[in-house]
Formats: C-alpha cells, sequence, structure tokens
C-alpha cells in the first residue's frame, strides 16, 4: 500500500430503524443522507464526491448489520467546531458519553456518544 493511501475507504453504521438514524444523523450533522435498497438493504449514503479518494460510509439496515455498543469506533468528522456537534446529540435522541475532551494541540479534540440505534459513535475536531 502507498504511504499516502488512506488505510480506511468506507464505514459503515448499523441501524435498526433507517429513518429514525437518518433523522439523527441528519441532524447532529447538517448534512442530507440519500436511502436506497442495495442486495437486500437498506443503505443511508453519506455525502461524498465519487472518485475523489476520501472515505465514506452509510448507515446500513440488514440481517447482517447489528448496532453495538462493543464493536469499533467510529470517529466522525466534527469540525470546525466539536461542540457544536455535541450541542446537537441529545436533542436529537442520542447520548453524550464522554463531553469535548482534549486530546493535544496538535490532534484536537474528541467526543463519544450513542446514536439512536445503540451505536458507540466518536467525533474528532481540530478546533
Amino acid at each position: 500500500m502507498d504511504k499516502t493511501t488512506n488505510a480506511l475507504n468506507w464505514f459503515e453504521i448499523c441501524v435498526a430503524d433507517m429513518n429514525r438514524a437518518k433523522t439523527f444523523y441528519e441532524t447532529v450533522l447538517g448534512i442530507e443522507i440519500e436511502v436506497s435498497e442495495m442486495m437486500g438493504m437498506k443503505m443511508g449514503f453519506f455525502p461524498a464526491e465519487n472518485g475523489n479518494g476520501k472515505v465514506s460510509g452509510a448507515l446500513v439496515q440488514g440481517d447482517m448489520h447489528q448496532p453495538s455498543m462493543a464493536e469499533s469506533v467510529i470517529y466522525l468528522n466534527a469540525n470546525p467546531s466539536i461542540q457544536e456537534v455535541i450541542d446537537r446529540i441529545e436533542p436529537a435522541g442520542g447520548k453524550i458519553l464522554m463531553p469535548k475532551t482534549h486530546i493535544s494541540e496538535d490532534v484536537g479534540f474528541m467526543s463519544f456518544f450513542a446514536d439512536t440505534e445503540g451505536n458507540r459513535m466518536a467525533l474528532h475536531a481540530i478546533g
């Protein structure tokens, strides 16, 4: 693998209720998510520009995708203001698990939250 290649190129967030999860993530992140059915699953795609080499992902509802607080943690981009994103989590139906926490001057800040589907998720921002 080329040293400039992203190790991560796709993520999936498991959901039990696509409409509820779509509303939650659109509200918290201020984005629009398009939902379609693919390979027997419902998929809600995070905004992405095809072919740009940047990471993207989707909400996924299907038999092989069960929400969990014990699985890997995905860090979502909360730039430019992590606190503004954190402030939208609980009104949208989520729960703050760890408030804005300073990592270092170079790395920025992080926070953990539970989404409406029961997944442990995280935020990261430089500022």
